[in-house]
Formats: C-alpha cells, structure tokens, sequence
C-alpha cells in the first residue's frame, strides 16, 4: 500500500469533518471519540461507570483502558484485580500499550493470576512495541531476574508472535512485509 503525505493529509482531514461538523466547527471543541469519564462527582460516578461499562463492552478500546485503571488503582471504588484483568486483557488484545503495561505488571507481581515472570516479559515486550517506554524499562528489569532458561522460552514465543504477524500482514497485501 503506497501513499502520498498529500494522501494520507486529505484521508486524515475526511475523517474530521464529521466530528468538526458536531463540534459547531469549532476544532477546540472537537469530542473526544471512543472515551469515558470516571472522573465525575461522587454522585455522577455510578452512572459514568454504567456508560464506561456500555462503551467497553461494545469495544471502546479507551474504555476498556480507563475501566482498568479505575478497578486497579482503587481510589473511586473498591480496588478490584479481577474486574481489572479483566479490561486490561480486553484493551491488550487490541494493542493498547498502557493496558499491556499494567497486564504485564500484574503477571509479574501475581495480581488476579499466578506470578509469571515469562508471561510478564512477553506481555511487556509487546507493549513496548506499542510505544510503551516504561514498559521496556519494566521487561528489562524482569529480564535481569530471569533464568536462562526462561529468557530463552519468551524469546521463542516472541519470535512466533512476529513471524505471524509478518504472515499476516503478506497474506494481506500479497507483497513482502518487507518491500518498500
């Protein structure tokens, strides 16, 4: 697939129009798609978490985040490592890198799941890929501590990961992943 800046500019400014459009065309108020609110007034919160919950369950990948952080972190309800899991797990599979940071964090602390250091190490390498730094920094540190053993066993399930997804993405377009 080859595209101009010039191109992918116009794409990028069609798909705008509508939102400019619900926004009086004022681009500063330009909705946010696909989030929730949970940072609401005590007596709003039941009602914003009901919405997080509908958007979520209809994919919202933002959603499926932010009903994470708000089950993990504990600070507006019970904190709740089984809710949070999860929508961590959700967002993870769709490549949300904070999601996948968090999940790798609660694999390697044993958080909702049995610890498990090459679970974490994989989960954390694949958000780094997602542009995650500090998940990259977390993997690192985990590596540190692994047995070789180990190592080698994430770094095998890695590999699988990639030449799949390099599969993928020939059978797709019917090019290289490679080619220019």
């Amino acid at each position: 697939m080859k595209s101009t800046g010039r191109t992918l500019s116009l794409g990028c400014l069609l798909l705008l129009l509508p939102l400019l459009a619900q926004a009086g065309g004022n681009t500063l108020l330009i909705p946010a798609p696909g989030t929730c609110s949970l940072n609401s007034a005590p007596e709003d919160l039941a009602d914003a978490v009901a919405a997080c919950q509908l958007a979520a369950e209809n994919g919202d990948l933002q959603a499926e985040y932010e009903l994470g952080e708000f089950y993990y972190d504990g600070k507006r309800t019970e904190r709740d490592f089984d809710q949070a899991l999860k929508w961590f797990e959700q967002a993870s599979l769709k490549g949300h890198a904070q999601a996948q940071y968090r999940l790798g964090m609660m694999f390697f602390r044993g958080e909702a799941v049995p610890a498990n250091s090459v679970q974490a190490y994989i989960i954390l390498k694949m958000a780094a890929v997602n542009g995650s730094d500090e998940a990259m920094d977390s993997a690192d540190m985990i590596a540190e501590q692994m047995p070789r053993e180990q190592l080698e066993l994430a770094g095998q399930v890695l590999g699988q990961i990639f030449r799949n997804y390099l599969l993928e993405l020939q059978s797709s377009d019917n090019l290289s992943p490679f080619a220019p």
